[in-house]
């Protein structure tokens, strides 16, 4: 039986990737590449919902981190960051680490970031220049709403700067139309590629930051990504194959509709969901913010996630993802993004439901067992 792979990245590569990636090398300053990457990002634009500019470096998605913060603000500036998980709690970090000032608005985890709860931060850091989220925290398997989100901040004139790793080509995203300034996010989730191309997505008011900014930088200058782009072309030397790949992933996107797209992950995500509650589990999102990339839950009483996550493997062939930081062995979860479809989602559902009937079976045995009951 073949492994049935949830993780919430990297994901499974379809065919048409696949083969993709088995193309010949050709020169990244010749004319077949410049038209590739001009369709390619043209086609990106177009999943982006966006007129401006999408551009890509070779790196992972937790590069947008640091090329985000160099390109737009500069070393002292004031930034509020939204941390309700682990990749909220990471970017704040490399923000810090860079010299910015930040103010953070610390969410429980588990819950999104409300609008009002965005205002009043807002309010008592007036001076910040930006504002820092994650859209879907992967870590949680919460979908903060972004479009109240980002409309918050252009009312207190910030920056909204957005971690999309794990929602962009997965759940709705319209870039223009929501006013969000800059949004990056990574080619292994719902992008349906390997690890390894760091996509971004940069709005006016971010071209007008990034005159603005001081940070050094080079293999971050998104200025002279956006040039080179103009001529089909990047700075640094691409890494083809996932170039290719990428193009490949866009094209399936585009021909299966991008509404189609992310309505099929909301009918994944209510799956998932549903095998969960079935299974008499709890989910750790809160209600009305479960994503649709990827769900996070909390694992039999008295059970680690370590274990259930062994068993689901080793007996059901379904790889899943424990959670991170202080939630590492608190939380599964299980990926449903980029190539994923209803009958590997209904299979992995059925194990996690099977895998706590035997959970919770065997340690109702030992618990008899070493009170003497038998």
């Amino acid at each position: 039986m073949s492994t049935n792979f949830r993780l919430p990245g990297p994901t499974p590569l379809p065919p048409q990737v696949v083969a993709a990636l088995g193309r010949e090398m050709i020169s990244h300053r010749g004319p077949v590449f410049q038209s590739l990457y001009r369709e390619t990002l043209a086609m990106a634009r177009q999943v982006h919902r966006t007129d401006s500019d999408v551009l890509t470096w070779p790196a992972s998605g937790s590069a947008g981190w640091e090329m985000a913060i160099v390109n737009v603000f500069s070393p002292g500036e004031a930034v509020l960051a939204v941390v309700n998980g682990d990749f909220g709690e990471r970017f704040a970090r490399v923000a810090s680490r860079l010299g910015l000032d930040v103010s953070r608005l610390e969410i429980d985890w588990g819950a999104p970031v409300m609008p009002d709860q965005l205002d009043r931060a807002l309010q008592e850091h007036p001076d910040v220049s930006g504002v820092l989220v994650v859209y879907n925290e992967t870590s949680t398997g919460v979908t903060n709403p972004l479009p109240e989100l980002a409309s918050m901040a252009r009312d207190h004139g910030a920056l909204i700067i957005v971690d999309a790793v794990s929602a962009a080509g997965a759940i709705p995203l319209e870039f223009d139309a929501w006013g969000i300034d800059l949004l990056f996010s990574g080619s292994q989730k719902a992008w349906m590629c390997p690890p390894g191309l760091l996509i971004a997505a940069f709005g006016p008011r971010a071209w007008a930051a990034y005159e603005e900014s001081s940070f050094p930088k080079s293999y971050w200058d998104a200025g002279e990504a956006k040039k080179m782009a103009e001529r089909g072309m990047t700075p640094t030397t691409p890494p083809l194959s996932i170039v290719y790949a990428f193009h490949a992933a866009l094209t399936m996107i585009l021909e299966e509709g991008l509404n189609n797209v992310w309505e099929r992950h909301r009918n994944l995500g209510d799956i998932a969901r549903e095998g969960v509650l079935t299974a008499g589990l709890e989910l750790f999102a809160q209600p009305g913010y479960e994503s649709n990339s990827v769900t996070a839950f909390l694992p039999p009483a008295g059970v680690k996630a370590g274990e259930m996550l062994t068993l689901l493997r080793s007996d059901y062939n379904v790889e899943a993802q424990g959670g991170q930081a202080h939630l590492a062995d608190r939380l599964i979860r299980l990926g449903h993004m980029g190539w994923a479809h209803e009958a590997e989602i209904r299979q992995a559902m059925a194990a996690v439901g099977d895998a706590t009937s035997n959970l919770r079976e065997s340690g109702a045995t030992r618990i008899a067992v070493e009170s003497g009951v038998t």
